[in-house]
């Protein structure tokens, strides 16, 4: 672990960064991606390279008078995805039928090509939809499920998703099953076992998440995908919070069924989401909203919205550059690092619990921490009222305390006010 000192020498050459180039213009993606090019080194290295992340953190138009650790709500987009969206909105209001549809939205495609190269899968096999809910609630009501029939997940899955079965629950008859796991989670086949034991003859769907939201447990998709399968159950991944937060491709996962939230770590527009479907399962899977008989093999069923923008769709191409630009390996570091400043500072298993995993398999830039004797809501509510740091509390069955998620923007001084501001509440207890 670092000594304080070694710690505040570091916070000292991030805040002088920071200071340098606060008053620089926000530049273009592309710009900043060529700036960052002259960058060299490991993504261990890059991780700790202040210059380096100032350069990134002139992208953003962030309020610095607080500190935001709750980037795994919603993220903010940079400048310049914040002004391609406008400048399409402007372009679609110009006459909407002709400009938003005729011009704008078969530029769609282009996007979900970019999306698929990313990814590593067929164009044919992306939707673009709202948000990770939207596209997890496709799977979770697109399968035919009779009274009965049963589905599967963990007592740690996002609220809504849990919902969503259970409204399937009252109003068709199916049954939920639900599974406690360890926190941390640090045994694939442990995990693996988890959800085999709980699989009865009558389990028709499983759901299961890439990366916890409550906790930033990462789980063993391709594992208990491969031990499903074999058994002839299809496994729904909720990647709400995965998706351009850590590096990977879909063959690192060879699932059938994926979602994500592109507003969260790729930092596109609010309000948009992906849908992974393995095209010979398109056909099977029913869309949220009626689609006509023709598309029943086409992914595009899936986008039968009605009336939409186009500006936000087409915006995620300039996130898409930006998380390109700085790199999936190098973003991942760099997130790691960050969570790993405070923990080493903070966390001491007597007083302050982490309720995370440490090794960089299973988790990185979500950590859920708590200090004892204080309820979450408490604390969450003094970062916020003493300091302006906003956190999220969380309460939960097996652990308590506040998740904090730090981002690319988040400079050193801020992840040093947030460890003083813990400090002083630790020491109230």
């Amino acid at each position: 672990m670092e000594s304080r000192k070694q710690f505040l020498r570091k916070l000292g050459t991030g805040a002088a960064v920071l200071g340098a180039g606060a008053f620089f213009s926000p530049l273009k993606a592309k710009d900043i991606t060529q700036d960052l090019q002259r960058f060299t080194g490991s993504a261990a290295e890059i991780a700790k390279n202040e210059d380096y992340w100032a350069r990134v953190q002139q992208a953003f138009t962030v309020d610095r008078s607080l500190i935001n650790l709750n980037n795994g709500g919603v993220s903010p987009a940079p400048e310049f995805v914040q002004a391609a969206m406008k400048r399409h909105l402007d372009y679609s209001n110009e006459a909407p039928v002709y400009t938003m549809w005729r011009i704008l939205e078969p530029q769609r495609e282009g996007v979900r090509k970019r999306i698929a190269r990313n990814f590593g899968v067929d164009p044919e096999e992306i939707a673009l939809t709202r948000n990770a809910s939207e596209s997890l609630q496709i799977c979770q009501f697109g399968f035919d499920l009779k009274a009965g029939d049963e589905v599967l997940t963990t007592d740690q899955d996002y609220p809504r998703m849990i919902n969503t079965f259970k409204q399937r629950e009252r109003r068709e008859g199916i049954k939920l099953k639900q599974f406690s796991i360890p926190v941390p989670a640090e045994d694939d086949d442990e995990i693996v076992r988890l959800f085999e034991e709980n699989i009865t003859p009558k389990t028709k769907v499983i759901l299961m998440c890439h990366i916890i939201n409550i906790t930033g447990q990462i789980l063993p998709v391709k594992k208990v995908v491969n031990m499903a399968r074999k058994k002839g159950i299809p496994v729904i991944v909720d990647g709400a919070h995965a998706y351009a937060h850590f590096d990977f491709k879909h063959s690192d996962l060879d699932c059938d069924y994926y979602t994500t939230s592109l507003h969260k770590w790729l930092f596109a527009p609010h309000g948009t989401g992906m849908l992974y479907v393995k095209k010979d399962k398109i056909k099977d899977l029913w869309p949220l909203m009626a689609a006509q008989e023709s598309q029943d093999e086409d992914i595009r069923k899936f986008e039968e919205i009605g009336t939409h923008p186009a500006a936000n769709y087409l915006a995620i191409a300039e996130a898409l550059t930006f998380h390109e630009g700085i790199g999936a390996k190098r973003k991942e570091a760099r997130l790691k690092y960050l969570n790993d400043l405070w923990i080493d500072e903070l966390v001491d298993g007597d007083k302050v619990v982490l309720h995370t995993s440490r090794n960089p398999k299973y988790a990185c830039g979500i950590a859920t921490v708590q200090i004892k004797g204080m309820e979450p809501g408490e604390l969450n509510s003094a970062l916020w009222r003493d300091y302006r740091i906003i956190t999220t509390p969380i309460n939960h069955t097996q652990f308590q305390g506040i998740r904090v998620t730090p981002n690319v923007y988040s400079t050193m001084e801020e992840i040093g006010r947030f460890v003083d501001a813990m400090k002083e509440q630790i020491a109230k207890v």
